[in-house]
């Protein structure tokens, strides 16, 4: 029997994805995703990032290898950010995951 190939959304999954789901290998170091760590409302660590797309008090935008990352809140500001990851800080209203 053949197992379905495709998400709930209709959208192809990878031979790649398929091979790390199986051999249950970290999505993060295999294929690049973005690992987003909130602590409550204050503080999101972003790894894996590619680049700021927008960046004011009221939202930021980052680029991932796979996605969009949007946040919006109140004073906002990157903390820190190296080529690997940033760290934003301020009241965080909502993180959104863009295509």
């Amino acid at each position: 029997m053949r197992k379905n190939s495709r998400t709930s959304a209709g959208s192809q999954i990878s031979l790649r994805e398929r091979i790390v789901d199986n051999l249950e290998l970290p999505k993060d170091l295999m294929l690049g995703a973005a690992i987003v760590t909130v602590t409550g409302r204050g503080e999101a660590v972003i790894s894996n990032y590619k680049g700021i797309l927008e960046y004011e008090d009221s939202f930021i935008r980052v680029q991932t290898k796979t996605c969009r990352i949007r946040i919006t809140g109140v004073r906002l500001a990157i903390d820190y950010y190296t080529n690997e990851e940033m760290k934003i800080t301020g009241s965080i209203d909502t993180i959104e995951y863009e295509n």
